[in-house]
């Protein structure tokens, strides 16, 4: 009933902001002589923020036509190497502009690295900011998964096992000279993927596995969605935030856990800063300062274009990651076998946590190398990445001038 109230909300808004939408259409002619006055720039202001605000941001696109390889251009294709029913890999071809003999032909390729992108609520380019500082050097494929009520009821169900099904396909797919990076949610499935190829396929397991701010223990340093998640059993997430698909989507009456919940128990964690940025954003409106406003429109349209969750996935992830702490305590199990991270014993592995993380507590991330006693010394690694939060361990400029840079070395030294 609430996913069916909130399409009607948003329904009944859309007279509304047409009628905005061509008042701001009429108020930024050059020859209005109301555009220059305050009058005009303040009803301009509230117009626009009104037309902003109750906006639908569909899936964006990456975005990433050009890199640069060896201070030349290079063109960038976005490939599907191979679909499945919930998740497209995504590769981000490199195509060099003229040919590199004193470098060599491989220079278009570089280290295979395939990205993990979250399934908890935004599209995979949320990692957008994390592709780009990969592509100069770096052979980038990502995990481009579907919005939930975009998938038919009849079509395949998907849960934990499915994830971690998913993640060991695309490794097999891809090969064992390849590099993964976890981000956030998936470290927990990613580990298991990683663990479970070490055990029955040694071949096809990855050369290392970067876990960027993952709740592997969610026990160590609870944040305040740890502690809400662990509050509530799981019939109160069964009851309150499951919903039905409406009609009129493509996955009429699948059961989904609804991303705009999702986005706003994000808003919800920092409502004061949230609030004030938009209020900046209204003054840059105002005053005209396109800079600045460009930045914040861009994050916020990234931050609030989110996806539908399947239920049966997201309430296996609660359960497991926060409730029953399944994967450090060994009591995980895909497909009815134990899942045993100690199987690890070829993969090397680097984690990354963030000094302000809000979202994933510092020690939770590095509590993966206690599950692996058998993984070399030299191929386990820690980084703690000082006056950054939870965001900032995978976008913006400390991550390109200080978290990149490590874990491009530590792909090079396990290469």
């Amino acid at each position: 009933m609430l996913y069916h109230m909130y399409e009607l909300q948003r329904a009944s808004l859309a007279p509304m902001r047409m009628l905005a939408h061509g008042a701001l259409s009429l108020l930024h002619q050059p020859f209005n002589p109301l555009r220059p006055t305050p009058v005009g720039r303040l009803t301009l202001a509230a117009l626009d923020t009104f037309e902003h605000s109750t906006r639908r941001f569909g899936k964006p696109e990456f975005g990433h036509t050009e890199t640069e390889i060896a201070g030349d251009a290079a063109l960038v294709v976005e490939d599907v190497v191979q679909s499945t029913v919930w998740c497209d890999l995504l590769r981000f071809r490199r195509v060099l502009s003229r040919p590199f003999p004193e470098i060599g032909p491989d220079v278009a390729s570089g280290p295979k690295v395939l990205m993990v992108a979250p399934m908890s609520g935004h599209f995979a380019t949320l990692l957008r900011g994390t592709v780009e500082a990969f592509l100069p050097d770096h052979d980038v494929y990502i995990t481009d998964w579907r919005d939930a009520r975009d998938v038919p009821l009849l079509a395949a169900d998907f849960d934990l096992d499915d994830y971690i099904d998913t993640i060991m396909r695309f490794f097999r797919v891809l090969g064992p000279d390849t590099h993964v990076i976890a981000v956030c949610q998936p470290a927990v499935p990613v580990m298991a993927a990683v663990a479970l190829l070490n055990e029955r396929e040694p071949q096809a397991a990855p050369r290392s596995m970067t876990l960027i701010g993952g709740p592997i223990d969610t026990r160590e340093a609870p944040t305040a969605v740890n502690t809400f998640a662990k509050r509530h059993n799981i019939e109160w997430f069964r009851a309150n935030t499951i919903h039905r698909v409406p009609f009129g989507n493509a996955g009429f009456l699948r059961e989904v856990y609804p991303g705009f919940l999702q986005l706003a128990g994000f808003l919800a964690m920092n409502l004061d800063r949230h609030v004030e940025a938009h209020w900046q954003m209204f003054q840059h409106l105002v005053e005209g300062d396109g800079d600045p406003l460009a930045s914040k429109r861009a994050f916020y349209e990234e931050y609030r274009a989110v996806m539908d969750l399947n239920a049966s996935f997201y309430l296996q992830t609660i359960e497991a990651v926060f409730h029953e702490h399944a994967l450090p305590r060994g009591v995980l199990n895909f497909r009815g076998d134990r899942v045993n991270p100690a199987a690890n014993r070829l993969t090397a592995t680097l984690t990354v946590e963030g000094e302000r993380d809000d979202i994933s507590g510092l020690g939770q991330t590095r509590a993966a190398h206690k599950l692996m006693p058998h993984l070399p010394e030299d191929k386990q690694l820690h980084w703690e990445q000082p006056g950054v939060g939870h965001y900032g361990l995978f976008n913006g400029r400390r991550f390109r001038t200080e978290v990149a840079p490590r874990i491009k070395a530590f792909i090079a030294r396990h290469g």
